[in-house]
């Protein structure tokens, strides 16, 4: 399955659902999913009404593979500074990608950090 979802977060929730909806197996991915959306709506596209996000789904026997990809430069995912530090305890940004670390059992960016495939197994 392949969607294409506007950069505004309104449309983060429905296209949740939508996805969701078609892999009721997949319910451990309504979170991880929103998650990555909602992250490269407001930091890959900016928000930008001109951008989409796209989002495709690959479901295996062992696995569901959830790909989101940005129109934005990218980032360097090895940058983000651990939220867990005490110097960082209290800030409520960078916390997105823990999140996801947290929540699915494979996190992999490409090269150019803008898009990032999600890997939940199966059971």
């Amino acid at each position: 399955m392949s969607l294409d979802v506007p950069s505004d977060l309104g449309y983060v929730g429905p296209a949740v659902e939508l996805i969701a909806d078609q892999f009721q197996a997949s319910g451990g991915a309504r979170p991880p999913l929103a998650e990555a959306l909602a992250n490269a709506i407001a930091y890959g596209n900016r928000h930008d009404p001109r951008r989409v996000v796209r989002v495709r789904v690959e479901v295996r026997r062992d696995a569901v593979r959830i790909h989101v990809t940005d129109d934005g430069a990218g980032f360097d995912p090895a940058a983000v500074p651990d939220p867990t530090l005490p110097e960082r305890l209290e800030r409520e940004d960078g916390r997105g990608l823990f999140v996801l670390r947290r929540l699915v059992d494979r996190v992999v960016f490409s090269e150019k950090g803008n898009s990032v495939c999600l890997t939940l197994r199966a059971g």
